[in-house]
């Protein structure tokens, strides 16, 4: 005999069904809603939470020079992409390696520590020895431009022209004080280069940074600058006179400026330079972060400001950057034993 069910039984277990799922379809929908909240940056990072707190970009120069101002307007455009601020922590020493090194022995390679990889990381070791690798030891992320250098002086400096700063070093051996951004990095191999060609010789003044040696110019403690283009404000303000760039031609903003190339001295350099992390990232980071620093490389914003610094687009990929610094460790030795600076075996 079937069991017969009641109207009022059979209604309130359609109820009771009804209300269960009701409240299973309400729970998806709040799950769905709290999902969509999460930051855009962590649902399309290399796996769930990348980024989730704020990472720390060394600047291995003080504030004030044209790295320091590229990256913090870089860093501020890349936030944007990667959901997540960037933090720039200036830390000058070791021509441009004291940051670098100090990131390769002690953070950890999880792609909340990153550091500019200035030009010296392949001329120190052919120099002297020491402690880090520069291609074993960072991760390499992306290739992101290059300086402009040039040689100025002070306004009211008796040297109208490279030639007279040329001849006077070459009449007065180490007299003639230069003031750079540290040893072995390009404002001091330029300067190096030039007397080796010329047979000037010049009293190499190292420094941390563009500002030390903006002070030492404009205080008279040196006679002449060679730097990237932190001296470009002082030179537009009357402070500085620019007298000589490096460049494959010459700079947009300061035209008036002859190059080392066509003033026959053979000099040109423009020393990339771009962002690496420490060893052992995971590769999924390392995409993630080349993907968002390559639209913040491309960004009319970024675009506007390299060409403020008159400094040029260098695109590389982490693959193709890492080939390239390979290649140039290689390169830069031959240099370094050509300016009798290679360290003894």
């Amino acid at each position: 005999m079937k069991k017969v069910i009641q109207p009022i039984a059979l209604r309130r277990r359609v109820l009771a069904n009804a209300l269960q799922t009701g409240l299973l379809l309400g729970a998806a929908a709040m799950t769905g809603a709290a999902l969509s909240l999460r930051p855009a940056a962590a649902q399309s990072g290399p796996f769930a939470g990348y980024p989730s707190k704020p990472i720390n970009l060394i600047v291995p120069w003080p504030p004030g020079g044209s790295t320091d101002r590229h990256l913090r307007k870089f860093a501020e455009i890349a936030s944007k992409y990667l959901g997540q601020s960037i933090i720039i922590e200036n830390k000058p020493g070791a021509g441009g390696m004291l940051g670098p090194s100090t990131m390769a022995a002690a953070a950890k390679a999880d792609g909340y520590t990153l550091a500019q990889l200035p030009m010296s990381a392949f001329r120190i070791p052919h120099m002297q020895t020491v402690s880090w690798d520069p291609i074993r030891d960072f991760t390499y992320i992306i290739g992101l431009t290059g300086y402009t250098f040039g040689i100025t002086v002070r306004a009211d400096s008796k040297f109208k022209t490279i030639q007279e700063i040329v001849e006077f070093a070459k009449a007065n051996p180490e007299k003639l004080s230069v003031g750079n951004t540290g040893t072995g990095t390009t404002p001091h191999l330029v300067i190096e280069e030039l007397g080796m060609r010329t047979g000037a010789k010049f009293l190499h003044v190292p420094f941390k940074g563009n500002s030390e040696n903006t002070l030492a110019l404009l205080g008279g403690h040196t006679d002449a600058l060679s730097d990237a283009t932190g001296w470009g404000p002082n030179v537009d303000a009357g402070k500085m006179r620019l007298l000589m760039t490096f460049g494959e031609r010459r700079t947009k903003r300061w035209a008036y400026a002859p190059t080392a190339k066509e003033l026959g001295y053979g000099i040109v350099s423009n020393s990339p330079y771009g962002i690496v992390a420490p060893k052992g990232l995971d590769p999924r980071i390392q995409k993630h972060l080349h993907d968002a620093f390559r639209k913040a490389l491309d960004d009319p914003e970024h675009l506007k400001m390299l060409d403020t610094l008159d400094q040029e687009y260098w695109y590389k990929s982490s693959d193709d950057y890492l080939a390239w610094a390979k290649q140039t460790l290689e390169s830069e030795r031959k240099l370094i034993d050509a300016l009798g600076l290679l360290k003894k075996p």
